[in-house]
């Protein structure tokens, strides 16, 4: 005779057991797990988890396949991001070389070489002259200049001067802010 209860109710399978099996299900580990492997619930559960296991061993498979591929990729792009880290550490040298050459070509550097030129013009035109001076107080004695060497060094001289002269002025017109540099 079989016994409603709550029990039999969720698992119709026991419905036909009588409280004595029942009883006996519960003192029995290998009674209980026969009929426990027996439920269709179970059976349920047993079947997903064997489509799971499939299913992951599927999974598992095409992952090992792709294996090789992925470590070879892992290594190409390993060996892209070194070169990447070189060509970044070259660029960053590249760079402190380009500054270090175009500081050369900065206003200020400019400027400097400009000031500094213009007191070498200055002081080429005068040891000129001097030595000009030195020539003919000493010739003065023996001989005096000729036309052609007074006339050979007020070229020299003047050319000379004129390009200190030349240098002063854009020495002043920078200082005055008249010389704009562009950056193209």
């Amino acid at each position: 005779m079989s016994i409603q209860t709550a029990l039999t109710t969720e698992f119709p399978e026991l419905s036909h057991l009588t409280r004595e099996d029942l009883e006996d299900i519960l003192t029995d580990p290998a009674y209980f797990e026969a009929i426990f492997h027996t439920l269709s619930k179970v059976k349920g559960l047993y079947q997903g988890q064997a489509e799971f296991g499939l299913a992951n061993g599927t999974i598992a498979n095409q992952n090992l396949a792709l294996q090789d591929e992925l470590y070879q990729l892992r290594s190409e792009t390993k060996d892209a991001f070194e070169e990447a880290k070189s060509l970044e550490a070259r660029w960053a040298e590249l760079q402190r070389e380009q500054k270090e050459v175009y500081q050369r070509f900065t206003p200020q550097f400019l400027l400097m070489r400009l000031r500094h030129a213009t007191t070498a013009q200055d002081d080429l035109s005068e040891t000129l002259a001097s030595s000009f001076v030195r020539s003919t107080s000493s010739e003065t004695a023996a001989t005096p200049a000729s036309g052609k060497e007074v006339d050979d060094f007020v070229k020299e001289f003047r050319e000379l001067r004129k390009t200190y002269h030349k240098r002063v002025m854009w020495g002043d017109r920078w200082t005055i802010g008249q010389v704009a540099w562009r950056d193209d």
